[in-house]
């Protein structure tokens, strides 16, 4: 899989897709318990990028919010559960 880490590119084209915009929103803006498909991380670090690969957070994988505890998401990836903080939330768009 390659990831595009030009953010330029990370534009995500809801006309292409065939998506509404309203439908497009990071994990800051999903509900609690309710698994999301990852559309695409949208940031231009390379290491942020490679740290939520590590993690099995990329395009077309399943993301549950667990919990919010301040700026803090505890969520479900591969049933494993990780904690992130809201700046990488933000960049997980699904």
């Amino acid at each position: 899989m390659e990831m595009i880490l030009d953010s330029k590119n990370l534009i995500l084209d809801t006309k292409e897709e065939g998506m509404d915009k309203d439908m497009v929103k990071n994990l800051t803006k999903v509900k609690m318990n309710l698994p999301q498909v990852i559309r695409i991380i949208q940031t231009s670090d390379v290491a942020m990028c490679d740290f939520l690969f590590t993690l099995g957070c990329y395009e077309g994988q399943t993301i549950t919010v667990i919990s919010k505890l301040g700026s803090t998401y505890v969520v479900n990836i591969n049933n494993a559960r990780y904690s992130i903080d809201t700046e990488l939330a933000k960049a997980i768009i699904v």
